[in-house]
């Protein structure tokens, strides 16, 4: 465990708050990088994706890097325009 992480987890055990808004942030980052992710595995530019559903590249950017609050017919749009399916999983 590297230092930042350290600072992290002590941060969560002094404040419940901090945890849980740090958590909810931190899933909505991964959920961006992991589209991001899945559109450079296809092969695809932000612009062509952005093409293929009707809208601009910032949208796309602003989906990949602040994934806050995205719609679930957002995300299954977003993985049909790269070939692929959507999969959730609650655990």
């Amino acid at each position: 465990m590297d230092d930042l992480d350290k600072y992290i987890e002590t941060r969560k055990k002094l404040s419940p708050k901090f945890a849980k808004i740090f958590d909810k942030g931190y899933e909505q980052f991964k959920i961006g990088i992991l589209l991001k992710q899945a559109r450079l595995e296809a092969g695809l530019t932000q612009e062509q994706v952005a093409t293929k559903l009707r809208t601009k590249k910032s949208a796309i950017s602003r989906i990949e890097n602040h994934a806050e609050d995205i719609r679930l017919s957002t995300l299954v749009n977003y993985a049909q325009a790269l070939g692929k399916h959507l999969h959730l999983e609650v655990a």
